[in-house]
């Protein structure tokens, strides 16, 4: 460490979060430079990146702006920062993370050590079974509409060291380079895609939501995962006095509950009776709504309960159709396995956590693909589909743990 420099920022921590970034992977920014570019003059490029982090003279470039498809139609806005950029925002994070995660809500899971998506949905299926209503919150552009005063005044006051606040400002107000390369200044919200946008995130709803709820409403439970929330109620009426007092509390925080994806929920099954115009909704990819399922003395009964959604089992075959298994005839059985399990072992992993049975259609579709793919590969199958599934299902005979996905779904 160099005594002359105004701000104490290690070398080894500038090192640890380039390991971080790398490990992360992730697009170039708008230097068009990729980790592997990066690494190429590795040394000089970490050592230049701490030289201005600790005196104090860097200053991000432009946030790269790329715009990806949403599963409901449309598209969301991304910000692609460079690589030395992210490994910025990572010393910050590293510096700033342990601070805020002791101050956070308990129920917000979102991008937090120790905290994970599947915990949240476990939590709401408790609480589900609890109570009878649940007000499933969507906020409109959340991270495009973050007040930066508002935000900067939590930083203030919890961020120990001066650089900190400082590159975050920076960082807030880097303008976005469009597609067509146009440059677009930034007056509030925080790139989705930036290393430290989450954090920033988090921090923002601790006090717009988290710590109004605590205070105001500490009847009421919720789970939060970043923007993504649902509240839950002892009834209709509170639901709806609590969608509008968010309304006003969201409002003076400068941002919006979305009028049309923003649900009052009933939690419909065999002990709660009426008709209600919505009893279902979605939260982290699993659907929460009325099903039938067996005890363990094996009686059916009626329950509310999440299983994979049909968004999100849209997104896995979209996926599997854009690996065009019917066209990598060269390749074996065993060598697609080893290539797509890490993905399948990725979804079952989270999606079999509750109903399991709701991922076998999607999985069934795989198969499919693959009696699709031995056609194409083996002459003795060509023009045969039934001949080709009687053949994988002999393979999963021999072979049950060959892929993945065979352990819940056989041909």
């Amino acid at each position: 460490m160099d005594k002359a420099k105004p701000f104490c920022i290690s070398k080894q921590e500038v090192w640890d979060a380039y390991e971080r970034v790398k490990a992360n992977h992730g697009a170039a920014g708008v230097d068009g430079q990729s980790v592997a570019a990066f690494e190429e003059n590795l040394i000089n490029n970490l050592y230049k990146l701490w030289n201005r982090l600790s005196s104090g003279s860097y200053f991000p470039p432009p946030v790269r702006r790329v715009e990806i498809p949403k599963s409901g139609g449309g598209t969301r806005p991304l910000g692609i920062p460079t690589v030395a950029d992210r490994i910025a925002q990572m010393v910050v994070k590293r510096c700033l993370e342990p601070n805020l995660d002791r101050l956070f809500h308990p129920d917000s899971y979102g991008y937090r050590p120790g905290k994970s998506a599947i915990e949240a949905v476990g939590q709401a299926r408790q609480r589900c079974w609890d109570y009878d209503w649940v007000l499933d919150l969507d906020i409109r552009g959340f991270f495009d509409n973050i007040d930066h005063a508002l935000l900067m005044r939590a930083v203030r006051k919890h961020a120990d060291e001066k650089w900190v606040v400082l590159y975050i400002e920076r960082w807030l107000t880097a303008p976005v380079q469009m597609p067509d390369g146009k440059l677009v200044p930034r007056e509030k919200g925080t790139p989705q895609g930036g290393v430290i946008s989450p954090l920033l995130a988090n921090l923002f709803l601790h006090y717009a939501f988290d710590c109004w709820m605590a205070r105001y409403c500490p009847t009421i439970p919720f789970e939060r995962y970043a923007d993504d929330a649902v509240c839950h109620c002892k009834s209709e009426a509170q639901a709806l006095w609590l969608r509008r007092k968010l309304d006003e509390r969201l409002s003076d925080c400068g941002l919006e509950l979305h009028p049309e994806k923003t649900h009052v929920v009933f939690c419909k099954d065999d002990n709660r009776r009426g008709d209600y115009p919505s009893t279902k909704f979605d939260f982290l990819g699993y659907t929460f709504r009325t099903r039938e399922a067996k005890n363990r003395w094996g009686a059916f009964f009626v329950t509310f309960s999440p299983a994979v959604s049909a968004k999100a089992s849209q997104r896995i075959r979209h996926t599997i159709r854009s690996w065009r298994l019917h066209r990598r005839t060269g390749t074996s059985l065993d060598e697609l396995a080893c290539t797509f399990n890490p993905v399948l072992r990725g979804w079952i992993n989270y999606y079999s956590h509750y109903c399991p049975s709701a991922l076998t259609p999607t999985f069934q579709y795989l198969n499919l693909r693959l009696a699709r793919w031995a056609c194409r590969k083996y002459k003795r199958l060509r023009g045969h589909r039934r001949r080709a599934r009687r053949w994988l299902r002999g393979i999963t005979q021999r072979q049950p743990e060959l892929f993945a996905h065979w352990a819940l779904t056989r041909p």
